[in-house]
């Protein structure tokens, strides 16, 4: 039963009122979170309507969830209150594309396959790679921090926000940064939302800055041996005068590890850039390969239902280490492991085994991880696993700052409550 300061029956009669009765609805199977089923899903159609959903949840006692794509609603611990699910989907609208000078605005509950879809005929674009980026929204994007492989050449996605506009439990519309590249104004609220997980507002729009469509692409894939030839190549690439969009290692045995490396531009400059990777990685075996190499991250979460995936930060000079750190800890548990590494030392890892070779496996990890002075995050596993796991590793020093932010912003804990770094 769930508990608020008024009868549930008029808490979902006054959300109504706010939104309109189609566009609140009984929770269903497909809406479960971690094993919780939330009473309802309510839709609101403007940033306005989402702030005033959050000011009556806040001031009723109800836990919300906020929902764009759904594709991560595992990530984060187990909530301890989900009453209700609000979803952006009725906000999906492009709102303004400046093409001249490279920037857009849309809708929290906008997809990114939609966004570029809209831009396109300038060509331009978003340059991110989301994981699925026909269900993946803006506001879900950013929510997430969400990195993709493009990351080492045009930054995280905070790097390419220009400012948001946020809903606040305390029912206020906030907007942080600008539309323009040059802007500044302040302390960076736009960042503090970005990768936040809902926690402190519920973004409603947000500004990107843009890159122009390249004319041509190219992927080539290099084969080596071990994890130290591996993170040797990945860093005399990182040294050399190879201009890349994107640098990965493939694996899922210790001797047998491949590196992709992918370049953009017009035809004879992507020429020119293979030749002088071929320089760099001269006596290995390169041969071009196709664009789904770059989907290697997409398949670690492909039926990955009682599998665990972990991801991984440690500097680009520690990937070959952390690879071996894995397989160490792997064959000791007798568990299969799929790793994706990003040249910039972000690594995911899928783990395949019985719940008990699970567990021990990512307690191995942890321990890996700190060694190398990283950090470790389970982005996906199963519930059980939960009840004894903080799935984003052990306390750190930010945690008190971040519950007094937590503690300003959402007082009542409204928004995914335990969810967070610290059960904030």
């Amino acid at each position: 039963m769930i508990e608020t300061q008024y009868p549930i029956e008029i808490a979902w009669t006054d959300l109504e009122a706010i939104v309109g009765p189609e566009y609140i609805w009984p929770a269903s199977g497909g809406d479960l979170i971690d094993g919780l089923r939330p009473a309802k899903v309510v839709a609101p159609g403007t940033a306005l309507e989402v702030a005033k959903v959050l000011q009556y949840c806040s001031s009723a006692g109800l836990g919300v969830v906020p929902r764009g794509g759904g594709t991560k609603l595992g990530l984060g611990n187990r909530p301890q209150k989900a009453d209700l699910i609000l979803s952006t989907e009725r906000l999906n609208r492009v709102v303004e594309h400046v093409w001249g000078d490279m920037t857009v605005i849309a809708e929290a509950g906008c997809t990114i396959d939609s966004l570029q879809r809209a831009i396109q005929p300038h060509r331009q674009r978003l340059a991110i790679d989301p994981l699925w980026p026909e269900k993946t929204t803006v506001g879900g994007l950013l929510a997430t921090a969400e990195s993709g492989t493009l990351r080492i050449r045009y930054g995280a996605v905070r790097d390419l926000v220009l400012g948001v506009e946020v809903a606040l439990p305390d029912g206020s519309l906030i907007k942080a940064g600008g539309k323009v590249v040059k802007n500044v104004a302040g302390y960076d609220l736009t960042k503090l939302m970005i990768g936040s997980l809902g926690t402190l507002g519920v973004i409603t729009r947000a500004a990107f800055r843009l890159h122009p469509i390249p004319v041509a692409t190219a992927s080539y894939s290099i084969k080596v041996g071990s994890a130290a030839e591996a993170s040797k190549m990945v860093l005399a690439i990182l040294a050399s005068y190879v201009i890349y969009t994107g640098l990965q290692l493939r694996t899922d045995r210790a001797d047998r590890l491949t590196l992709d490396v992918r370049f953009e531009g017009i035809p004879e400059s992507l020429q020119d850039q293979h030749e002088k990777l071929a320089q760099v990685a001269a006596g290995c075996d390169i041969a071009e390969s196709s664009d789904d190499v770059w989907n290697a991250r997409r398949q670690l979460f492909t039926g990955a239902g009682s599998s665990v995936v972990c991801k991984c930060s440690v500097l680009p000079s520690q990937i070959g280490a952390l690879c071996d750190g894995i397989f160490r800890q792997v064959n000791a548990t007798e568990t299969k492991a799929t790793i994706v590494a990003q040249g910039t030392g972000l690594t995911e890892v899928r783990l395949d085994a019985g719940l008990l070779s699970l567990t021990k496996t990512v307690d191995g990890l942890l321990s890996e991880v700190d060694r190398l002075d990283g950090t470790l995050v389970v982005e996906q596993c199963p519930v059980e696993m939960k009840e004894s796991l903080d799935v984003w590793g052990p306390l750190k020093d930010a945690v008190p700052l971040m519950q007094q932010i937590k503690g300003k912003f959402d007082p009542a804990r409204t928004l995914n409550p335990g969810r967070f770094v610290g059960a904030i």
